[in-house]
């Protein structure tokens, strides 16, 4: 991952995924009588947290991606687009507008949707579960144990997302639209239909390779840094 990548991804897009989770979990849904947290309101809560949290980064997420292609570019022996981040910005608000740095966000927003769901509501999920079914106690082993599940559960439901969003994110553009898809749904279908449904988890074993040591390394920090902070495990 990348200094850009890293920065992305902590400072925008997680920093706001966890704020949101955080605030519907106690203000807005709000956990049970008994301090539980049910699973249709955790599924929900990530959901939403996701989606608000991609669409606010929705337009650094796009220069990310043109960014990550230009390597591939490079070794295709392909002339190259863009320079940097900076570039990235100022070339796509010439060509479409402001408007084009929202280019794909719908499969964006959709795809970290998902991805949160598995991601956020695992995660509570199982380490509640593990808090009160087991002997297991508030610490590193049980926050392991509910990354690992998060990162597979996120992995599975976020890859056909992920599929469609990179498709629709890299096609061709004349005029700001685009030229093989006119949308998420219509990505969906063509890939379905002319490459079969297991099209749509193509990179699958990689991007649980990702996801997967992303999870635990943050969700073990991240508990780490509230309880060094002071205030309550997640």
């Amino acid at each position: 991952m990348s200094f850009y990548e890293f920065c992305f991804f902590v400072v925008v897009y997680t920093g706001c995924r966890m704020s949101f989770y955080e605030i519907i979990r106690e203000k807005i849904l709000k956990k049970s009588p008994d301090g539980s947290y049910p699973v249709w309101k955790a599924s929900l809560g990530g959901l939403t947290a996701g989606a608000l949290a991609q669409f606010i980064a929705s337009p650094t997420d796009l220069v990310k991606v043109q960014l990550q292609m230009e390597g591939r570019r490079r070794l295709e022996g392909k002339p190259v687009r863009v320079s940097g981040a900076a570039d990235a910005f100022k070339k796509i608000i010439s060509e479409s507008g402001p408007k084009g740095l929202y280019r794909g966000w719908v499969p964006n927003v959709q795809r970290a949707a998902l991805v949160n769901m598995g991601d956020l509501c695992t995660y509570d999920t199982a380490k509640q579960n593990l808090l009160r079914y087991t002997s297991l106690q508030d610490n590193y082993v049980t926050h392991t144990l509910a990354s690992a599940m998060s990162g597979l559960v996120a992995a599975t439901l976020g890859t056909p997302a992920d599929v469609v969003k990179t498709r629709i994110m890299n096609q061709p553009t004349e005029n700001g639209r685009g030229l093989l898809y006119k949308g998420s749904v219509d990505c969906l279908v063509k890939t379905v239909q002319q490459e079969g449904f297991m099209a749509l988890y193509k990179g699958f074993v990689p991007i649980w390779g990702r996801m997967a040591p992303w999870s635990l390394i943050f969700w073990l920090s991240y508990e780490e840094i509230r309880k060094f902070a002071g205030t309550s495990s997640f």
